[in-house]
């Protein structure tokens, strides 16, 4: 479960990257991952011309890229000018910032017991109720974002290099 959460993310990512601002060739990874997100996109070149992206980014490892945390990888596949027919085959390590992931939180989790109440004759009877309430981050949600920002203010602010070695890690479980 954990890592198709993990997937949908970086496919995200990846589909927001498909501008091509790619950056200048990363160090080889430190860990090795078979997981591959397919992409599929459409982009226009310097010409203004329509161009359609096939293909799949295959993740390498994590950095940090400007202060903050970023996915390396592999983008392989085809490029098809929608006007000339020209396809073109690209590969090419990318960087990726990781800047809209998105994710829940949760932010309480209650259970109360059986309640019996007599209200002036009014006998009120509440079997067991289990309360559960997640925050859904992400673009557009807004109250989700204030309350998971609010529930991480007493997390340990781990910095974006301990991240990182955490990310790697874990990468190199699955």
């Amino acid at each position: 479960m954990k890592r198709l959460a993990l997937l949908g993310v970086l496919a995200t990512l990846v589909a927001s990257a498909l501008a091509f601002t790619a950056s200048a060739p990363a160090a080889p990874p430190t860990t090795s991952s078979n997981l591959t997100v397919p992409i599929t996109g459409t982009t226009t070149n310097a010409l203004g011309q329509v161009v359609n992206f096939a293909g799949q980014f295959t993740l390498e490892r994590f950095t940090t890229s400007g202060g903050g945390l970023a996915a390396v990888g592999t983008l392989t596949g085809t490029l098809t000018n929608t006007v000339t027919g020209v396809v073109q085959n690209v590969s090419q390590t990318v960087i990726l910032p990781i800047t809209n992931a998105t994710g829940t939180c949760s932010i309480l989790d209650l259970t109360l017991g059986p309640l019996d109440l007599d209200l002036l004759g009014l006998v009120v009877h509440l079997d067991q109720v289990h309360l559960t309430i997640d925050a859904q981050s992400g673009p557009g949600n807004l109250l989700g974002n204030l309350l998971c920002g609010i529930a991480g203010l007493l997390d340990t602010g781990a910095s974006s290099n301990t991240l990182v070695t955490i990310l790697n890690r874990l990468l190199s479980l699955l």
